[in-house]
């Protein structure tokens, strides 16, 4: 039977979801189940991780039974994830000794702070490309091999595995026989090093993590075991595995230097392609892995994060009420002609980069008698491009590199009067693609090439179809004006908690 299949595993922040692509690249079998987020205190953020296996592979079987397909049509198993956040369990049992630690969670900031404080995060960033945060997972591993009794001195004797959840997704898929990770996810530990490819030991001390404890590092696009018959009726290669930016640049093709994505989720997540030399980032942009194919070498990107771009939109009908439903805001938004001077920093969680501001704040700013909430929905629909281009101008300085147009995804980029603010800001086109699942098709794409599916990227290409193509249509003046009141704006919002506050 030939297998012209191949399934992705996209397991996010909130949800599993699991798509079947035929060899077109064309959906055939969509399932997607959500999971229970747990918040002990603010700040703190976990995840079962038994619960996501158990939602991500039920999720799995439905969608090969959507498709109507057998499972040993299937070609190879693609897994993306969300990145940062991280489980630990146990060998013998594949028991986790405690709840996974979202990449949102803040509970390791003290002691990030201190070796930013006591002058490691130059060393740490020409290591790894990243800046000291709690974002990253390593300072999570060290909280959970110091907060769970008896952990760390079962991690020195080999007792414990640790991973993020693609790695945890790989031991279950596999029954414990494969404990390995792909450089776009160990690259956001802060343990790894971009340049040399490896556990960095000078990290592991530093950050107080055993060795024994990590996984194997094995190519993004490489067959690197295979999922056991019970789970799914046949045994299947896994042979992508992506972190899940990484795995929309990939899904968008930007496969050369100088070739950009932005997705427009929750956050906003920009990376740019820069080719197989890291690029150090002045403007504290994360120089990251984007992936590596088979045996070839590894390939960077610059990545920027906005915090808060489709959240700011919820925020606008759970908290303002002024839209019941995220849709809504297009005609809410479309109904005036400008913003009549209002501007909106959606600062709810802190700016990102190129900020990095925890203390800031979010505003609505220059309103008058006038404004209207059509006015702040305009303002803050228009807020995400403006976030991103904050972001596109600090990656083409760092890089050096002229983009001459990007490509999008996310559900915000469903909105044309955002995508056409976007292309007039940027002054380049914005690239709309068909189909918008990057991520999960990032993935696949990453398996079907090690299995052959696909032969290469120029097959992967033709089956890449634009939706549409956003023009850019503003002359540079109104450009720079606009982008004068934005920073004028974000000023304003910079360190505005104080310790007592």
């Amino acid at each position: 039977m030939s297998q012209k299949y191949v399934l992705a595993f996209d397991e996010g922040t909130s949800s599993c979801r699991s798509i079947v692509f035929d060899s077109d690249g064309t959906m055939k079998g969509v399932d997607q189940t959500e999971f229970t987020q747990f918040f002990p205190r603010p700040g703190l953020v976990e995840h079962d991780a038994t619960e996501i296996w158990e939602k991500q592979i039920g999720t799995a079987r439905a969608a090969i039974k959507k498709a109507g397909i057998t499972a040993d049509e299937i070609a190879a198993i693609g897994i993306t994830n969300q990145r940062e956040t991280i489980v630990v369990w146990d060998r013998k049992t594949g028991e986790p000794i405690h709840h996974a630690i979202v990449w949102q969670d803040r509970r390791t900031s003290e002691f990030t702070e201190k070796l930013k404080a006591d002058g490691h995060e130059p060393d740490v960033q020409s290591r790894t490309g990243l800046v000291l945060d709690p974002y990253f997972s390593g300072s999570k591993l060290k909280w959970i091999l110091d907060a769970v009794p008896g952990a760390r001195e079962r991690a020195g004797r080999g007792e414990l595995a640790a991973g993020t959840i693609d790695c945890w997704l790989v031991w279950k898929l596999t029954n414990g026989a494969v404990h390995a990770t792909d450089p776009s996810n160990a690259c956001r530990t802060l343990l790894w090093n971009i340049h040399t490819g490896e556990w960095d030991e000078s990290l592991l001390k530093l950050l107080d993590v055993p060795r024994e404890i990590l996984p194997n590092v094995v190519p993004s696009s490489a067959v690197i075991g295979e999922s056991t018959v019970d789970l799914l009726g046949a045994s299947i290669p896994i042979a992508g595995l992506v972190g899940d930016q990484q795995a929309a640049l990939f899904g968008q093709l930007c496969t050369r230097d100088g070739m950009v994505k932005n997705t427009y989720g929750t956050g906003c997540f920009m990376l740019m392609h820069t080719g197989t030399t890291p690029k150090p980032s002045p403007s504290r942009m994360l120089t990251t892995v984007a992936w590596q194919i088979g045996d070839g070498p590894l390939e960077y990107a610059l990545e920027g994060s906005v915090f808060i771009a489709g959240a700011a939109i919820q925020w606008l009908r759970d908290g303002l009420k002024i839209i019941k439903s995220a849709p809504e805001v297009n005609d809410l938004a479309g109904s005036v002609a400008d913003t009549d001077g209002v501007m909106v920093v959606p600062a709810f969680a802190g700016l990102g980069a190129p900020y990095w501001d925890p203390n800031a704040r979010g505003a609505v700013l220059g309103l008058t008698r006038g404004s209207t909430d059509a006015h702040i929905a305009l303002a803050t629909l228009r807020s995400l491009a403006y976030r991103s281009n904050d972001i596109l101008q600090c990656m083409t300085k760092d890089s050096g590199i002229a983009i001459d147009s990007i490509r999008v995804d996310g559900g915000a980029c469903a909105s044309d009067l955002l995508m056409q603010f976007q292309a007039d800001l940027l002054g380049v086109p914005v690239q709309r693609p068909v189909m918008t699942e990057s991520t999960a098709a990032g993935a696949a794409y990453m398996a079907g090439l090690a299995t052959g599916v696909w032969k290469d990227f120029e097959d992967l290409e033709s089956h890449h179809e634009i939706d549409r193509v956003f023009e850019p249509g503003m002359n540079d003046g109104e450009r720079k004006k606009l982008v004068h009141w934005w920073n004028k704006a974000i000023e304003r919002t910079l360190d505005w908690m104080e310790d007592d506050s």
